[in-house]
């Protein structure tokens, strides 16, 4: 079962402001202490931060018209500001995993990460697109 974990934006990732001095030390050191412990735990797929919305965009479809619409996006409550992808036997391993994860924003900040499940190619039904993407080895699709 993979899982992603989603760290929110805030105001400030939006902004590219990151912490400083100190702060900026313990809040790197603890997130590569925790994400180490998942690669030696077998755990770990990927793990990213996410560029400003500014940086972005995305497009709109409507019908068969395709629109670009550039950031920066308004609600970055609604932002993904960085991702880490993990694979474990069960959703209570991965909930035990997510409540060690550090404050993303520093200690005392507050801060939120979203966890979702992804979808496995054996979760849909049969399909000829399903089995090109298992060809590719995505999706969920292991070689």
């Amino acid at each position: 079962m993979r899982f992603m974990i989603m760290v929110k934006a805030t105001k400030d990732t939006e902004a590219g402001i990151f912490p400083t001095g100190e702060e900026y030390e313990k809040l790197f050191s603890d997130m590569a202490t925790y994400h180490e412990e998942m690669q030696k735990a077998g755990i770990l797929r990927e793990a990213s931060g996410l560029q400003p919305s500014s940086k972005g965009w995305r497009i709109q479809y409507s019908g068969e018209k395709r629109t670009v619409i550039d950031g920066p996006f308004t609600e970055a409550k609604e932002l993904i500001a960085g991702y880490t992808v993990i694979e474990v036997k069960s959703r209570e391993e991965a909930l035990a995993w997510t409540r060690r994860f550090p404050n993303p924003m520093g200690e005392g900040k507050p801060a939120e990460i979203e966890v979702r499940q992804l979808y496995e190619l054996d979760d849909f039904e049969p399909a000829e697109g399903l089995d090109r993407f298992r060809e590719m080895g995505v999706g969920g699709a292991h070689k």
